[in-house]
């Protein structure tokens, strides 16, 4: 399995069409020769981290952080992908409760849950100018087979008094394309979810980190971390970087897709995945239903599309499975966002009259197309906490495509490890997403399934 590496001139995704004055920021013109914490990314997990730990300090007693970004800030999965503030209530859910137990993917279910709120909390405190809307995601299903099984598990979950489950409604085929405004329509499941600009979050974290004095080096791409031999520095770890070393007290890794090629222990546990996102834009001219709501269109298990709408009138959409998938070495183990693939790119194509009621005569197009590098864990589940058998080295990562609802109070739970020396079981994160030996040593993939047997990974960018 080849080692991830950064392309240089990634696709501009939508998000990134208006870059914050700090996109290439350097706090000082040499990268500091040491800090007592180092954050390696600059998206979505490495802002958060840094937001945490600034909020469990005084600002008297701040600790030296720099955060080293290979390319521009947020410029890697957290700025290109589909906007989508989605917990899931009960589809992932019902297969963890069958793998790990009712207890265990209830912790998860209520975790990721309280991202909607925790979110909207954020933004209304900081004043943050993302689009943020909280909404209503409506899961459309088009397969009977498999809108059966959902239901099955749903129905076990809601029996199990499992929260988020017991709040999602469920819509018939009687009453699914009337409530959904998708044709074709079998069944349908909705819940609280949000949407956002994505970039735009996590740039006034970053502007808000370095105002309390933290370090942010963009361009600035890790070759390689050690462990350092000196017996009276406390830096114990050595960042080489291809504008020379730094040392650190406290590394924290919050690469996702690229976290193998900064930590080798994790290659074939967090693997590199392309997936495809699209802009599509209406005329303002038209009589077409003005969608309020997100949404995933679902064909069957592996095939699924994504969707939010957006106050100006354009809908943000991702998936284009079915144009890539049985080409696996054009998504798998990929780490180049700087193309997108062609089939993909035709996918979305008339997507809006497709399905949606009343968008026929809409004239509808595609505006733009991206692409973008997701984290796929092997076992479907984050990687956070203490990397095995190390001392100061934090993993936060493998979020398979489905990090906007568990990256944030993830990041807290790393935040608590590192200033107040919490173990994992202290922070309340859930069970199932601690790093740990076993699932590094665990044979299988279900990444595999997905590629090569078409399985049920979800993965949203």
């Amino acid at each position: 399995m080849s080692k991830p590496t950064l392309a240089p001139n990634s696709i501009t995704s939508f998000w990134r069409t208006q870059p914050h004055a700090l996109d290439s920021h350097r706090s000082t013109e040499t990268l500091p020769t040491e800090a007592d914490i180092v954050v390696i990314g600059a998206g979505y997990a490495g802002a958060s981290v840094t937001h945490h730990i600034l909020e469990q300090t005084e600002a008297a007693n701040t600790p030296s952080i720099v955060i080293l970004e290979g390319r521009e800030a947020c410029s890697g999965a957290t700025g290109r992908n589909g906007g989508h503030l989605k917990p899931d209530s009960y589809n992932r859910i019902a297969t963890l409760a069958e793998e790990y137990g009712i207890e265990a993917a209830t912790e998860v279910a209520e975790f990721e849950a309280r991202h909607v709120n925790a979110i909207r909390d954020l933004v209304e405190k900081e004043g943050i100018d993302c689009d943020l809307g909280v909404t209503e995601a409506v899961d459309v299903q088009f397969s009977e087979t498999h809108a059966r099984k959902l239901k099955d598990g749903y129905d076990r979950l809601v029996a199990a008094g499992c929260g988020p489950t017991v709040r999602t409604r469920y819509t018939g085929p009687r009453e699914a394309e009337e409530f959904s405004g998708v044709k074709g329509a079998v069944a349908c499941f909705s819940y609280a979810a949000g949407h956002l600009w994505p970039y735009k979050l996590i740039m006034h974290l970053l502007q808000k980190a370095i105002e309390r004095g933290v370090n942010l080096q963009t361009h600035t791409p890790v070759t390689s971390i050690e462990k350092t031999t000196s017996q009276v520095s406390t830096h114990g770890w050595k960042i080489h970087t291809t504008r020379g070393p730094i040392l650190a007290k406290k590394l924290i890794v919050a690469t996702n897709g690229y976290t193998s090629a900064i930590l080798p222990q994790y290659r074939g546990k967090i693997v590199p995945v392309r997936g495809t996102c699209s802009r599509i834009v209406a005329p303002p001219i038209g009589t077409m239903p003005k969608l309020t709501r997100t949404y995933t269109i679902r064909h069957n298990a592996w095939n699924y599309d994504y969707l939010i709408p957006r106050d100006d009138g354009s809908i943000v959409v991702g998936g284009a499975r079915p144009a890539f998938i049985d080409n696996p070495d054009s998504w798998y183990n990929v780490s180049d966002d700087s193309r997108v693939l062609e089939d993909a790119v035709r996918y979305f194509d008339g997507y809006m009259q497709r399905y949606f009621k009343g968008w026929e005569g809409s004239c509808a197009y595609t505006d733009r197309v991206w692409t973008g590098i997701m984290g796929y864990s092997s076992d479907g589940l984050p990687h956070v906490g203490l990397v095995p058998g190390e001392e100061d080295q934090w993993i936060i990562g493998g979020f398979t495509g489905h990090g906007m609802p568990q990256v944030f109070l993830a990041a807290e739970g790393i935040a608590k490890m590192v200033m107040q020396g919490w173990n994992f079981q202290e922070t309340g994160l859930p069970r199932l997403f601690q790093t740990t030996q076993t699932r590094l040593d665990a044979k299988g993939s279900s990444i595999s399934n997905a590629v090569f047997k078409q399985g049920t990974v979800d993965a949203k960018l």
